[in-house]
């Protein structure tokens, strides 16, 4: 028997299909979170209300982790800037990294990422996300390989080298590949890295860089995005001796008794900290705050620079060292990772993790691979409550070039090992001697030997990289 369908009954079932099609792309689209990684410039462990700070303000980032995840022990990449967002960025850890120090390239820029690095942002955009850097890169200057749009970034607004980056009120950022200019600024030289101390102060950078952001949001909220913030505060305008940390104004500091540069050094993260709070208010607005995923933290340790003394307000907690340290206050930073409805909010987590995890962690965020062989171990089973399904690093791993006594670092459970240029070699018990006050290698001979076979194993000479 031959069945005829009405022509209206036709047209109304494959609307149907279609409709029904449409719903599964949205719910696949929708299973894909947006991924927005915070990570600020030179602020410590104990910069912040939520570990442990007393009198710096920073409720709109406290308010991320009553409502997320912070973890206790996760770690940069480095102990200064260019290494760690290296890693960051290539999931691969400092012994065998491409870029290994804070090497300046004349006129303009650090060591660029070579053409053929494969970044997360790269990773992302190939997922089918729209990726967008805002902020401060230092991974290649202008016109090299290490640019941010020759690297994975449909979009770039910020700074291109680090050094440039020392001035809150440069002459000029950049967008994408041009320069723009940046109204009623003028520095105190002609250099062409663009940095110097700033003589005629209109336009503060961090702000157009938080704009930005809430631009890039608001631009992509229709389909997967990963925003990468990373933004200057609280590193000092080197250039600028106590007049080092620059901010508009002092805010609700300006009465107190402290010294100017602590004034300027509070003011920045309490600055930034509102800015944060506008953005959680945007995806709130915009619909996108369950299916987006918050990443905040540091790119090292606290300084001590531009008149700072991290001592004032204990900007490195319960922690020994600052940046270019390779003990934990120089390394281990805070990380706070909000996403409602599958973040159990106010937790507490203990996972050691490091910045190289972040590449396979948004990559099985995004339902998508990382490239084999990194240094790197998802962390979303930590996130959604699977403690005992998240897999660990046998150890972790940094090795700095850019001066300081230390040139080697290794964690491995709760011991620490760190290897001093000259030559001595300290061993601590983190979960004894968190402060790492105790060296304990001359009764721990073997675990010293253990300690350094690992770190000849995760080093690889490159001819870049000299020790």
């Amino acid at each position: 028997m031959k069945i005829t369908m009405n022509p209206l009954h036709l047209f109304t079932h494959r609307a149907a299909l279609w409709m029904a099609c449409c719903a599964l792309v949205t719910h696949a689209l929708a299973a894909k979170p947006n991924i927005i990684y915070i990570m600020t410039d030179d602020l410590g462990y104990g910069d912040l209300g939520c570990y442990g700070q007393q009198r710096i303000q920073t409720p709109n980032i406290d308010r991320m982790a009553q409502e997320g995840m912070r973890f206790t022990q996760f770690y940069a990449g480095s102990t200064v800037c260019a290494p760690s967002r290296c890693v960051l960025m290539t999931g691969v850890h400092t012994g065998r990294a491409l870029v290994r120090g804070n090497r300046e390239i004349q006129p303009m820029g650090q060591w660029p990422l070579p053409d053929e690095t494969v970044t997360v942002a790269e990773v992302l955009k190939k997922a089918g996300y729209a990726t967008g850097l805002v902020g401060k890169w230092g991974l290649g200057g202008p016109d090299s390989s290490g640019h941010p749009n020759r690297q994975g970034f449909d979009y770039f607004f910020g700074y291109l080298c680090q050094r440039h980056a020392h001035n809150y009120y440069p002459e000029f950022l950049f967008r994408n590949e041009e320069r723009v200019a940046l109204e009623g600024n003028r520095v105190d030289n002609n250099r062409q890295d663009g940095a110097g101390y700033a003589v005629e102060r209109a336009t503060y950078s961090h702000d157009l860089c938080a704009e930005e952001a809430l631009d890039f949001v608001r631009r992509n909220q229709s389909r997967p995005f990963f925003l990468y913030l990373s933004l200057t505060i609280p590193h000092a305008n080197n250039e600028g001796g106590q007049r080092g940390m620059e901010i508009p104004d002092y805010g609700q500091y300006a009465n107190t008794d402290w010294p100017e540069p602590q004034k300027g050094h509070a003011a920045m993260i309490s600055h930034m900290d509102a800015d944060v709070g506008r953005l959680m208010a945007l995806l709130k607005e915009l619909n996108l705050d369950e299916n987006t995923i918050v990443f905040f933290t540091s790119d090292n340790g606290p300084h001590r620079e531009g008149g700072n003394d991290p001592l004032f307000n204990d900007s490195n907690g319960p922690l020994r060292g600052i940046k270019r340290d390779l003990y934990e206050g120089g390394i281990r930073v805070p990380m706070i990772v909000r996403w409602p409805g599958r973040i159990r909010p106010n937790s507490v987590s203990e996972h050691i993790g490091y910045f190289g995890d972040f590449m396979t962690t948004a990559a099985e965020l995004a339902e998508t691979r990382a490239p084999k062989g990194l240094d790197s171990i998802s962390f979303v089973n930590t996130l959604v409550g699977k403690d005992a399904r998240q897999k660990q690093h046998p150890y972790l791993y940094w090795e700095f070039y850019g001066g300081g006594k230390h040139f080697q670092a290794i964690r491995q459970g709760n011991w620490k090992g760190v290897q001093h240029r000259d030559g001595v070699f300290e061993l601590f018990r983190l979960d004894q001697d968190l402060g790492e006050e105790t060296n304990i290698a001359a009764s721990k001979l073997s675990k010293v030997t253990e300690l350094k076979l690992l770190m000849g194993q995760a080093h690889q000479d490159n001819e870049m990289w000299q020790p």
